[in-house]
């Protein structure tokens, strides 16, 4: 089965939480945070505008990004865990 967003939408799966922090110290999975970046996995047709002409997405598949700790909807697939979000919830690429 596969998900395809639509419009402006995006389907990331969040990148794994850090297991040690910088000076080595292991998580517990009570500690660690959810994890603000991800990869873009699926891309809706774009936005659409009122004129209606479709702007397509800045993103591609595949791009790592930054997005806020309180975006999209988390969906689960298949057993994988997804977010959906709107283009304007992600931040920045990473590079």
């Amino acid at each position: 089965m596969k998900i395809k967003p639509i419009g402006e939408k995006v389907l990331v799966k969040r990148l794994a939480p850090e297991e040690k922090t910088a000076g080595g110290i292991v998580l517990p999975d009570t500690a660690k945070e959810k994890p603000q970046q991800g990869k873009v996995i699926e891309l809706g047709d774009g936005k659409l505008l009122k004129s209606g002409e479709r702007v397509k997405s800045r993103l591609k598949k595949g791009d790592r990004v930054i997005f806020s700790s309180y975006a999209g909807t988390e969906v689960t697939m298949e057993g994988e865990e997804y977010l959906i979000m709107s283009e304007e919830d992600i931040f920045a690429v990473v590079h």
